[in-house]
This record gives structure tokens, C-alpha cells and sequence, in this order.
């Protein structure tokens, strides 16, 4: 008989002491602050007249293309596949250029993946790879390689979701 309640007590005093560890470590609840909000219906527009801070800002001149599919990236190491990437992209462009992009959108698609394959062979992917300098050098190397199809009308290539899931 003791010794079952031996391991029936430590086994309380454990869950005990994690839900009190666990209480005491909890983060604060946050309160939901109300934020300012600006005036509505003609005062609006005098706001907006006198330049007021607290005034709409002005709309975005370039447009905002989301590219269907998510980009699928191994990593290879010593012959074998270690990891993939799955990236998904967004492109800035100008206002007039949404049809050219969608007609060119299977090259696009290529040589962006292209672009991940050589970064991946570089070791963009390895260790750190969501830091500022490894995304800055995948960026750029994405723009580079879409101006090349796109021309002037791409502005920018924006990384929406990357994630890594080691084999």
C-alpha cells in the first residue's frame, strides 16, 4: 500500500508545482485599449484640408499582385534532401502592369524558383536563415531576376511566408 501512494504523491506534488509554475509565469493579460478616433462626415474634410496628422493617408501608387502558388524549395546536402522551403511571394507593382504580370506568370514562376534553387545551393536555407542579411540577399536576388522578365513595372518583391521543415 505505501507503495502506491508514494508515486501517486510525488506525481500530484509535480502537477501541482507545474500549474503553479505555470500561473505564476503566465504572461499579463492584455487590455483592450480603444485608439483614437478622428473625426467622420465634414469634419473629416476640414481635417483633412488643414492637414491634420490624424488624417487618411494617401492611397498607395503601386499595386499589390499575391502569386497563386507557394514556392516548394529542397535543400540538398551530400546528394540527399535535408529540408524544404516553402516560400510565398508578392509582388509590388505599378497600377498599370497587373495584366502584364498575369500573362507572364509561368515565367516568372521559373525563374524565381530559379532564383530560390541558387540561394539554396549558397546556403541561404541553412541555420539562420530568417535573419535580415540571409532575406535582404533572397530579395534581391528575386527582384533582380523579375525586372529581368517584368521590366520597370515590377517595384518590388515582398516575402509573405517562408518556412523551413527539416527532413
Amino acid at each position: 500500500m505505501l507503495k502506491l501512494i508514494l508515486p501517486v504523491l510525488l506525481a500530484a506534488l509535480g502537477t501541482g508545482s507545474g500549474i503553479a509554475a505555470a500561473v505564476i509565469l503566465a504572461p499579463e493579460p492584455e487590455t483592450a485599449q480603444a485608439e483614437p478616433v478622428g473625426p467622420c462626415g465634414p469634419e473629416q474634410e476640414h481635417a483633412a484640408a488643414a492637414g491634420d496628422a490624424h488624417s487618411a493617408a494617401p492611397p498607395s501608387e503601386n499595386d499589390f499582385i499575391k502569386l497563386g502558388n507557394q514556392f516548394v524549395v529542397p535543400v540538398v546536402r551530400d546528394e540527399r534532401v535535408t529540408s524544404l522551403v516553402i516560400v510565398s511571394l508578392s509582388l509590388e507593382i505599378t497600377p498599370e502592369s497587373r495584366d502584364l504580370v498575369l500573362s507572364r506568370e509561368p515565367k516568372l514562376r521559373d525563374v524565381f524558383l530559379q532564383s530560390m534553387f541558387d540561394h539554396a545551393n549558397r546556403g541561404g536555407f541553412d541555420g539562420y536563415f530568417t535573419g535580415s542579411d540571409q532575406l535582404d540577399t533572397l530579395r534581391h536576388g528575386l527582384y533582380k531576376d523579375g525586372v529581368a522578365v517584368l521590366g520597370p513595372a515590377l517595384q518590388g518583391v515582398l516575402i509573405v511566408e517562408i518556412a523551413r521543415q527539416d527532413a
